[in-house]
């Protein structure tokens, strides 16, 4: 068993706290941003577009995922601490509204520059488990978003929230959200080479919630929400709705022409 008494504060600049949590979205876009441009090496034009992109997607990462947490898990907090919503290094956003905010900045940013949509989706659903992965881990150095009671060998105490054992779930999501869904999206974008756009972020859709779905029963539901319908959690339910868009959406693309 291990005591989780880790400092959130990577290093301090001249008073200036760089957190754990800052790092993890400032190197995974950077990481991703990388491996994108080795994908579009044979593709010039894709290649000068996706630098473009970048800008519009940081946008869309960072209003995305505040606006998501704060409008699906908090609202009525912010609504009465509001200038709180623009204390995004305290922590508190939410992958899926993230996620939506990628798909708006994208899809109007391609439509500006005439590409398909999800040929820039797809490329960014093979990097964006290497962002969830950095993201669990600070989530774990943060002692958030952590596990329920255990007494599993590897279980985990976070000190700072309480002396209950815990699972770690973070580090469950690092790793089947972060390292297997990279692999086996690349494995089959290496395999396959699809020629269908759309076909890899569906993929990407459907094993990401079915993993986030299956995680959720050992993590601990967010206080201020608790459980919901069929004592499933609201990341539970938002994962469902996302898991059946990305099983309509292979099918449909699958089928087409």
């Amino acid at each position: 068993m291990f005591i989780n008494n880790l400092n959130p504060i990577a290093f301090e600049i001249f008073s200036i706290k760089i957190h754990w949590y800052s790092l993890a979205y400032i190197f995974g876009i950077i990481f991703g941003w990388i491996y994108c441009k080795k994908k579009l090496i044979n593709d010039q034009k894709l290649l000068n577009l996706f630098d473009n992109l970048i800008n519009y997607l940081i946008f869309g990462i960072i209003i995305g995922g505040r606006l998501g947490y704060v409008i699906i898990y908090n609202l009525e907090y912010f609504l009465k601490n509001f200038i709180e919503i623009f204390m995004i290094w305290e922590g508190g956003m939410s992958f899926h509204g993230g996620l939506i905010g990628i798909i708006v900045s994208t899809y109007f940013f391609s439509k500006k520059n005439n590409v398909n949509t999800y040929i820039f989706l797809d490329l960014i659903a093979l990097v964006a488990p290497i962002g969830i992965f950095l993201g669990r881990i600070s989530n774990f150095i943060n002692s958030e978003l952590y596990g329920r009671e255990t007494d599993v060998l590897w279980a985990v105490k976070f000190s700072k929230i309480d002396n209950i054992y815990r699972h770690p779930s973070q580090i469950y999501e690092a790793i089947l959200e972060g390292i297997v869904l990279f692999i086996v999206l690349n494995y089959l974008n290496n395999k396959y080479s699809f020629k269908k756009p759309g076909i890899i972020s569906s993929i990407f859709l459907i094993l990401y919630s079915f993993f986030r779905i299956i995680i959720e029963f050992f993590r601990e539901p967010d206080s201020q929400i608790g459980y919901l319908f069929f004592n499933l959690t609201m990341g539970q339910l938002i994962s469902i709705i996302f898991l059946f868009f990305g099983i309509f959406l292979y099918l449909s693309k699958k089928n087409e022409n």
